[in-house]
């Protein structure tokens, strides 16, 4: 028998220990080589853990739900066995049971069957039975008075249980105390760790936004004259995010402080710009960096966000890839958003958030007029950013976004 161990991925230097998800095979069962065996779950990313090798699952070493570090064993791979055969059918199937014949019903005539006497029939109106439901001992099936008075309701059906979606299949539904029902599931390691750092960034900054308005009718214009062209040209969609960032790093330029981060007593201003995109997935929220926005195309920023939220639905992003960043975007507007508050994702100092463009009434040249109007919220560590340097960079933001041409050719 030759053996292959089967290990904990190398993870993270600030990822301590992670969590075993579901085996995807059972020991005697046959695996190939890269074949995905079990996901390990960190506080930032999941991981797969494929088959080094091919052969038939010896050994599990560490079940479900278990905490592992890096290089730890997980099971074993015998690469010279072979799986185990499925047990033979049986060589005859027993004999089906002759049917039970029924004794023939007594001979009642269908007349009679159901009819209840003038007291039975009253009896049983009171009690609310269907005669249909009581055996008569009458003369051909007829229903006496002691049969109705022997006849009983019957039970009502208990009501349905209501349908409830569950979060998790696997987790059985319990009864509160007062016969509800409940499902409790413990939170991921993600959302524990999401959980963490917002409770850390609100405890530890001094969390103040401020909020504005943009027409975004310049922006839809320039992205309906030429979207179906971008499409052509570059394989994906212009969407919106990607003006929302140029936007953001136009002002982040003109206002570093908003791009700052604290370290102790000492603000660091960054020279780069590194914009987190926060993403919703299947296990929690995550905030994928896209290095370097400000060397960025229109085409390049769309093309790694879409590749982000197709990798975040799958549980596919890499730890180095949500690592670092220097100022975020939250964009609650794809789920119907209005107006909210985000919340820093620390160390960074400045988040923005973007809602759902709708169209208004607004005041133009004392005319009241329709517009797209899309409500821009920035939240700020007011220990380091003054309201002023807030204020100004967030105008900056809707400026660039209702004049995207100079925006774009940096003017």
């Amino acid at each position: 028998m030759a053996l292959t161990d089967v290990v904990v991925p190398q993870l993270s230097e600030s990822v301590s220990e992670a969590t075993l998800l579901t085996w995807k095979k059972k020991p005697g069962e046959a695996v190939q080589a890269d074949e995905i065996l079990i996901e390990v779950e960190t506080d930032k990313v999941v991981l797969e853990v494929p088959a080094p090798a091919s052969g038939v699952l010896a050994e599990i070493v560490k079940d479900d739900g278990s905490l592992v570090t890096s290089g730890e064993i997980l099971a074993r791979i015998d690469t010279d066995g072979k799986a185990a055969a499925a047990p033979a059918a049986a060589a005859s199937a027993p004999a089906a049971a002759p049917a039970a014949v029924s004794a023939p019903a007594p001979a009642a005539s269908a007349a009679s069957a159901g009819i209840a006497s003038p007291a039975a029939s009253k009896i049983l109106a009171d009690k609310g039975v269907s005669a249909a439901s009581v055996a008569g001992t009458g003369r051909d099936g007829r229903i006496t008075k002691g049969d109705a008075l022997g006849a009983s309701a019957a039970p009502a059906a208990a009501p349905a249980a209501p349908k409830v979606a569950l979060a998790n299949p696997s987790v059985p539904m319990t009864q509160s105390l007062d016969g509800r029902p409940e499902q409790r599931v413990p939170m991921s390691r993600l959302r524990a760790r999401v959980a963490e750092r917002l409770l850390q960034s609100q405890q530890d900054n001094a969390i103040l936004t401020t909020f504005n308005e943009v027409n975004m009718q310049g922006v839809i214009d320039l992205r309906n004259l030429y979207k179906d062209k971008f499409e052509k040209e570059h394989g994906v969609k212009l969407g919106f995010m990607s003006f929302f960032v140029k936007a953001a790093v136009a002002a982040l330029k003109r206002y570093p402080i908003l791009n700052a981060s604290v370290d102790g007593k000492d603000i660091i201003y960054h020279g780069y710009f590194d914009i987190g995109i926060a993403v919703g997935s299947p296990r929690g929220l995550v905030v994928p960096i896209l290095r370097n926005a400000d060397q960025l195309t229109i085409a390049e920023i769309e093309k790694t966000i879409a590749d982000f939220g197709k990798r975040a639905s799958e549980g596919k992003l890499g730890i180095e890839e949500m690592t670092g960043g220097t100022f975020s975007i939250s964009n609650g507007g794809v789920f119907g958003s209005m107006l909210s508050t985000p919340i820093i994702n620390p160390p960074q100092a400045a988040i923005l958030g973007v809602h759902a463009t709708k169209e208004r009434a607004v005041v133009e040249k004392g005319q009241i007029v329709i517009r797209p109007i899309n409500y821009l919220a920035m939240s700020y560590d007011h220990r380091i950013i003054d309201g002023r340097e807030a204020v100004l960079g967030l105008v900056a933001m809707k400026e660039a976004l209702e004049d995207p041409q100079r925006m774009l050719l940096e003017i």
